[in-house]
């Protein structure tokens, strides 16, 4: 899998991700309980955090370096994502939307510039990116797409319940 195949699979689990989200209304993206107590602006939060901790140790493994552990630094990933999404808790959804744009734009271009040696395989580069990018992505996209679904049942159980009450 050279450039072109990579940056073409990102680029599907991208659209993927951001239809999964696509047409929500503001109210929308911020209703907590899309997975555990996080809206879907806390996921575009989230999926940014790790486009930054691969923009951040993607150029680590390519000069052959080890990034750290998040076990030792964190406690843990979970204690990694609690940390982050607290520091990102005041951010506006528009400031959340901005960041997710720019972060996944410098992504994709440290995948242009890289050796394609790098980008072949199963090269620590590949895996790391496929950790931290696109095969982050579906699991956030099925959750908003299971909590869309989700939703859509409760308002028409509702409608259905309102429309059974005389009067209603």
């Amino acid at each position: 899998m050279g450039r072109k195949h990579l940056l073409r699979r990102l680029d599907a689990a991208w659209k993927a991700f951001n239809a999964s989200y696509a047409g929500l209304s503001d109210a929308e993206m911020l209703k907590p309980g899309v997975t555990g107590d996080w809206s879907v602006r806390d996921i575009l939060a989230h999926v940014t955090t790790w486009e930054e901790e691969a923009l951040t140790h993607l150029p680590l493994i390519l000069a052959g370096g080890t990034p750290p552990r998040y076990s030792a630094r964190y406690g843990g990933i979970d204690a990694f994502n609690a940390l982050m999404t607290e520091q990102k808790a005041s951010l506006s959804l528009s400031a959340v939307r901005r960041q997710l744009e720019e972060t996944h734009r410098r992504l994709v271009e440290i995948i242009q510039r890289t050796p394609e040696d790098h980008l072949s395989g199963d090269s620590r580069f590949r895996r790391r990116l496929r950790l931290d990018a696109y095969g982050h992505y579906p699991l956030h996209a099925q959750a908003i797409r299971q909590w869309r679904d989700d939703e859509a049942r409760r308002a028409s159980s509702s409608n259905d319940a309102s429309r059974s009450v005389p009067g209603g």
